[in-house]
């Protein structure tokens, strides 16, 4: 691979870690360990390596899209972009707000981000969008999550 190649791939690297600063800057708290929880939710030392896994991969498909620069890249990189700032709101709207309600919506946006991700990558490069299927899928189980906490916490979201 070419010089700018890795440098490109650095790019979307990067930008994946600042979507991922997010959740370093509105930690959960005593607010969240104090909320109901369902059973099935996955302890906590599971979501860095999840998410870190996701985002390098999301960073992979995001710049083979990239490199096979397509007609419509501009579409596919705002869309790719619209992603980011959507899975980057997340945690100011669940941990920082308070507000699990509005969070849910917002994850829902982020849900359909990726499907049309997966939609739109796979016919520029088949690999991309399988890279983001198991994206669809943890932000699908932390949408459920994210409902049974909401319906389990009634009472707790912000005024």
């Amino acid at each position: 691979m070419e010089e700018s190649g890795y440098l490109a791939l650095g790019v979307f690297v990067a930008l994946n870690i600042a979507t991922a600063s997010s959740g370093a800057f509105f930690r959960p708290g005593d607010w969240y360990e104090e909320l109901n929880r369902p059973w099935w939710r996955p302890p906590n030392w599971l979501f860095a390596p999840a998410w870190t896994l996701l985002y390098l991969l999301n960073a992979i498909a995001g710049w083979l899209v990239w490199r096979a620069a397509p007609a419509d890249l501009a579409v596919l990189m705002g869309l790719y972009g619209v992603s980011l700032l959507f899975n980057a709101a997340w945690s100011g709207i669940f941990f920082g707000l308070r507000r699990m309600d509005l969070a849910f919506f917002e994850l829902m946006a982020l849900w359909a981000s990726i499907a049309l991700m997966i939609i739109l990558f796979g016919p520029v490069n088949p690999r991309a969008a399988q890279l983001l299927y198991p994206y669809l899928g943890w932000v699908t189980f932390a949408g459920a999550l994210n409902f049974a906490m909401w319906r389990m916490n009634r009472g707790r979201l912000a005024a």
